[in-house]
C-alpha cells in the first residue's frame, strides 16, 4: 500500500488533464470530471496518505515483556477464533489476490469499447477512489494500535513480532483496497451498461474476491474478523460512492458533483452540487 500511496500524486496529475479532455470529447460518458476540482481533491487525499504513513513510522512495536503478556482472553469473542493463527502461504495468497485486483479491475474496464473511449477519465476516477480508501486506511493504522492476531500465538520471526507493523491490525488494508477496486469496476460497468444481463456476474465477482482476501488475511494471522468487516465495508462504499458523486444528471435524474471556489468576499468554499433533471 505504501507503493500505491507514493505513486498516487504523480499518476493522478498526469492523467487529470487527459480526463478533462476526454470528458469534453465524448458525450456518452455517464461521468463528469473537472481538473480544477478533481486534481486538488486527489492531491489532498495524497497528502492525507502521506501524513498517515508518517504516523505509522512514529509507532513502536512490542517489547518481549509486552508480547509475553498478550492473552487470547483479552480479544473480543467475535475475533478470538483468529487469535494465534499464522500462515505464510495464506499471506502470499492474499497478496496475490489484492495486488492482482488493483491491476486487473481497471484493466478489464479497458476491454469495453465504450469505456475505452473515456479511459483517461475512468483512470482518474479510479485513482480518486483508491486514494479515498487509502487515506482512510493510513489514517486508521497511523493512529490506532491493534495487535495482529499472530502475536497471540508463538509463530512468526522475532523481527515480525517486534515490528511496528504488527500494531496495524485495524483495519484490514488488503481487504479494503481489493473491495475498492472490484466494486469500482462493477459500479462503472453498471453505469455504462445499466440493465446488462452480465450485472449479476459482475457484482458477484466484485463481492467474492475481497471476501477471499479477507479469509486469507485471517488465516495468515494479519487481521481479525472485525478488521476485515470494516475494511470490506469501507472499500465497497468508496468503490460505489466516488463514481456516483461524479455522475451526470439525466440517467438517474440526479447527480452530485464536488465543487469549490472563492466567493465575492474572497472566502474559499467547497461542497456538493446537486443537479436534478426536470
Amino acid at each position: 500500500m505504501k507503493l500505491f500511496s507514493s505513486l498516487l500524486l504523480a499518476g493522478s496529475i498526469s492523467l487529470g488533464v487527459g480526463s478533462t479532455a476526454s470528458a469534453q470529447r465524448a458525450a456518452t460518458s455517464p461521468y463528469q470530471t473537472r481538473f480544477a476540482v478533481d486534481a486538488p481533491v486527489i492531491v489532498g487525499l495524497g497528502a492525507i496518505n502521506g501524513f498517515g504513513l508518517y504516523r505509522v513510522q512514529q509507532k513502536s512495536g512490542l517489547s518481549e515483556a509486552e508480547l509475553a503478556a498478550l492473552s487470547k482472553n483479552d480479544v473480543p469473542k467475535l475475533d478470538r477464533f483468529v487469535a494465534g493463527k499464522y500462515s505464510e502461504k495464506a499471506q502470499t495468497a492474499s497478496d496475490f489476490l489484492c495486488y492482482g485486483s488493483l491491476a486487473v479491475a481497471p484493466g478489464l474496464l479497458a476491454l469495453d469499447p465504450d469505456m475505452r473511449s473515456h479511459y483517461g477519465q475512468v483512470l482518474v476516477l479510479y485513482l480518486e477512489t483508491m486514494a479515498t480508501a487509502s487515506a482512510l486506511f493510513t489514517t486508521s493504522v497511523g493512529n490506532v494500535y491493534r495487535y495482529r492476531p499472530f502475536l497471540y500465538g508463538t509463530e512468526g520471526t522475532a523481527r515480525e513480532r517486534s515490528s511496528k507493523i504488527s500494531t496495524n491490525s485495524f483495519f484490514a488494508g488488503h481487504t479494503a483496497h481489493t473491495a475498492t477496486a472490484t466494486f469500482f469496476a462493477a459500479k462503472v460497468f453498471h453505469d455504462y451498461h445499466p440493465g446488462s444481463a452480465a450485472e449479476p456476474l459482475v457484482w458477484g465477482a466484485a463481492a467474492v474476491v475481497p471476501a477471499a482476501v479477507a479469509y486469507y488475511r485471517m488465516e495468515a494471522g494479519k487481521h481479525f474478523l472485525t478488521d476485515n468487516l470494516v475494511g470490506y465495508t469501507i472499500g465497497a462504499t468508496a468503490g460505489i460512492v466516488v463514481p456516483q458523486l461524479h455522475k451526470k444528471a439525466g440517467r438517474r435524474g440526479m447527480a452530485f458533483t464536488p465543487i469549490q471556489g472563492v466567493n465575492v468576499n474572497g472566502h474559499s468554499y467547497g461542497g456538493l452540487l446537486v443537479t436534478k433533471q426536470l
